[in-house]
């Protein structure tokens, strides 16, 4: 009996694996994961891979971790309102492509486009590297610059072959992932964490106020002592327990940003990353009001 065709899918999926990147499914037509545990489900198993794409037409996630990846993520703008912020205006500077062009430019290198890359269905570009060994290198999210991202440990890209929106990722340079040059590991690097201090929780010392200053340290704890991979999940699900106190007038909101923002520097999130996390755990939290018996 002759064979099904391979979908373009499964395709891009088998030769991820061949090259020893760690594939898994993402929902049809879209990038978010169709699996849960999908960093540890990820695989390079052909018969595992084909028995997946064989049952419906995901799209392809690679593990960025797992595969020991570093991913240039190089966006376009989302609109005319998507702008680049001050330090980036200038001549040239439309994407995230002439923003790398800049800062290697500004560093005096050459541009890394001799490497395996793809294109995105927005037109955007992922380069793919190697990881430098013996330092693991994490997701950024504009450290590089403007419309600049990379996924590294924790991460996943859209393969080749995959459609986001009725747009394909294509394969624009089939070539082996190169090593990711030095000087770009080097800024990569996440700056060392600082000295663990306790965060102050200035609350009441009645029953009431001893409630709450345990509920706000256990919030606290869960960020401080969140895995590596899972530093902004935990801050999020704190922000929404802490939200729920906030929506129901026991703790102020201003102070409960602050106090989330310093337990998420101990573990090395920015301030910027961890704000945007936190606003957002806040405003689901605020959905479920809750106060504190007298």
């Amino acid at each position: 009996m002759p064979q099904p065709a391979r979908s373009a899918q499964m395709a891009s999926a088998l030769a991820a694996a061949a090259r020893g990147w760690h594939v898994f499914p993402l929902v049809p037509g879209d990038k978010r994961p169709a699996v849960r545990a999908w960093e540890q489900r990820a695989t390079t198993d052909a018969e595992r891979i084909e028995r997946c794409w064989a049952s419906g037409p995901y799209n392809v996630g690679i593990a960025t971790g797992p595969s020991g990846l570093v991913v240039l993520d190089l966006d376009t703008p989302k609109g005319e309102r998507d702008t680049p912020p001050t330090e980036w205006v200038g001549p040239g500077i439309a994407t995230g492509e002439d923003v790398l062009s800049a800062v290697c430019d500004q560093h005096a290198q050459p541009y890394p486009h001799h490497t395996h890359t793809v294109r995105t269905g927005r037109g955007g570009i992922h380069l793919y590297f190697t990881s430098p060994a013996g330092a693991e290198l994490r997701n950024t999210a504009g450290k590089l610059g403007w419309k600049v991202d990379t996924r590294a440990a924790g991460g996943y890209v859209v393969g080749a072959g995959s459609v986001v929106n009725g747009r394909a990722y294509t394969l624009v340079h089939d070539a082996t992932a190169a090593p990711l040059p030095g000087w770009l590991a080097q800024l990569l690097r996440p700056a060392p964490l600082p000295p663990q201090q306790p965060v102050t929780v200035p609350l009441a010392t009645d029953r009431h106020g001893a409630y709450l200053r345990r509920a706000v340290k256990d919030e606290l704890t869960r960020v401080t002592s969140s895995p590596d991979d899972g530093h902004n999940n935990a801050l999020y699900l704190a922000s929404v327990a802490l939200g729920q106190l906030v929506a129901g007038g026991e703790l102020g909101e201003h102070e409960v940003t602050e106090w989330l923002v310093a337990a998420a520097a101990q573990v090395g999130q920015s301030d910027r990353e961890a704000r945007h996390t936190i606003t957002s755990g806040l405003r689901a939290g605020a959905k479920r009001p809750r106060q504190v018996a007298a």
